[in-house]
């Protein structure tokens, strides 16, 4: 007996949602090798290279690379950068937990490579470290429900969302914060993006100079990665690729050059960066 086209589109519909089950777990990375740059899934100390889109068809190539011989770069090109302020009552300090969702941007060119420096500008004198979950969009998004915002998350990595203090509320403060939050390098992202609709209990660690200076589970967060997504989706259409850095938690730290920070969450990766002054 013939289908009918309800029976199809149900069909197509579960086998859609299927193959996004049986890819949640995987961690994908984006690498250059010699001259190209390409995606991969990262499987322990090897890179599975990809083809097609990330957040669309792709399918596996069958070439292998050792990690060794290979340059992780920020896993996906985002199209924008938010982030949130605010979002751990650990972080509050004595100040009222907000409202809603707390949004500003950082530039695009504020992205940073896992391994690559963290560069302090000459001017600065107060540039802290702050690690955060951050969430990967992967489908257009707006106006959308809970589940609609859920189910819009690609999966999760770990940002840093370096600010200077000064710039940003000091005596050398500016009306926006375009250059505390937004200067060159100031977000590093990475190493991998944990494919992912819910982040789960994870514990989020920043290490400076290998000593523990921010621990906190990323389920601890005011407003949670859906929450996020769908206020921000009232206002603005998220697009496959945009980030959105969640919010710190606890107290911050300044870093200067020589240092080293890591921003470790289970089961997804260490975003490693050294510090470094500007040229």
């Amino acid at each position: 007996m013939a289908q009918t086209r309800r029976e199809v589109l149900g069909w197509m519909a579960a086998a859609t949602l299927a193959n996004a089950q049986t890819k949640e777990g995987l961690k994908y990375v984006r690498f250059r090798r010699g001259g190209a740059v390409s995606y991969g899934i990262l499987d322990g100390d090897t890179v599975r290279a990809v083809r097609g889109e990330l957040f669309g068809t792709h399918e596996e190539t069958g070439e292998r690379y050792p990690l060794s011989a290979v340059k992780l770069l920020y896993p996906c090109e985002p199209p924008k950068v938010l982030a949130v302020g605010l979002n751990y009552r650990s972080h509050l300090a004595g100040r009222p937990a907000p409202s809603r969702p707390e949004i500003f941007y950082k530039p695009v060119t504020a992205l940073q490579h896992p391994g690559d420096p963290i560069l302090i500008p000459r001017d600065a004198r107060n540039v802290h470290y702050e690690g955060e979950l951050v969430v990967v969009i992967g489908r257009r998004v707006k106006n959308a429900s809970l589940e609609e915002a859920r189910a819009a998350i690609f999966g999760y990595t770990c940002g840093n969302d370096v600010s200077e203090r000064d710039w940003q509320n000091g005596p050398d403060k500016d009306l926006q914060w375009w250059r505390a939050k937004g200067a060159d390098t100031f977000a590093p992202l990475g190493p991998a993006i944990l494919r992912a609709s819910d982040a789960g209990k994870r514990l989020l660690r920043t290490r400076l100079n290998g000593e523990v200076v921010q621990e906190q589970y990323v389920t601890d967060l005011i407003f949670g990665p859906p929450e996020i997504v769908s206020w921000v989706s009232r206002y603005v259409t998220l697009l496959p690729g945009d980030v959105i850095y969640t919010g710190t938690p606890g107290t911050t730290g300044p870093m200067k050059p020589g240092d080293v920070v890591e921003v470790e969450i289970e089961g997804i990766g260490i975003l490693h960066n050294p510090v470094a002054a500007a040229s």
